[in-house]
């Protein structure tokens, strides 16, 4: 698997994570993460982006990693401030806490790839610390304007932009869409 294409997987599931696990407004509604087995559900879906062999987690472990979430979305909260330095901080506390120690792991027929030890606890840990090492790939490199907050009115989602011309400002298609629609209507007014 390609270096770069490993780290943007796992970023861009940390961003699915957090748009999963961590309340906020979405579509210019208030949003509240699921709880249960829907929060289970949620979380699997986010990190199937990152690993398509991703083990699921039971509802302990989608609790475990959404509090992981709300210190991941510190992270870009920090970034749209223009706040690099707090959002580095962020990141480094984390990972202090999680002093992820890498391996090289192969299943079946399946190449060699790479994975991440926590020092204490389990496999919800594990997944933080991979999808904090990749934010901290981002951010400690020349793509760290590719992670993002959602530009459309109303929406406070984040997303990772993985696009060849680093252009995306919206957390998905809808929210663009809908900006769009409104500045069409706006301009059929006008005239």
């Amino acid at each position: 698997m390609d270096t770069n294409s490993h780290i943007e997987e796992a970023a861009t599931a940390a961003a699915a994570l957090i748009n999963a696990a961590t309340p906020g407004v979405r579509r210019a509604r208030p949003y509240v993460p699921p709880e249960g087995q829907a929060l289970a559900d949620a979380v699997n879906a986010a990190l199937l982006l990152g690993d398509k062999r991703h083990t699921p987690v039971d509802e302990a472990g989608a609790v475990r990693l959404a509090a992981y979430a709300v210190r991941l979305r510190a992270v870009y909260d920090h970034l749209g401030a223009d706040d690099v330095d707090a959002a580095a901080q962020a990141l480094n506390d984390l990972l202090e806490e999680l002093a992820p120690r890498p391996y090289l792991s192969k299943e079946g027929d399946a190449p060699w790839h790479l994975r991440y030890r926590a020092r204490d606890g389990g496999y919800p840990e594990a997944v933080a610390s991979a999808l904090a090492l990749a934010l901290a790939s981002y951010l400690g490199s020349d793509r760290r304007h590719r992670l993002g907050l959602c530009s459309a009115p109303g929406c406070d989602r984040v997303y990772t932009d993985t696009t060849r011309s680093a252009t995306r400002r919206y957390c998905r298609i809808t929210c663009q869409n809908r900006v769009k629609a409104a500045a069409h209507r706006a301009r059929a007014q006008a005239t």
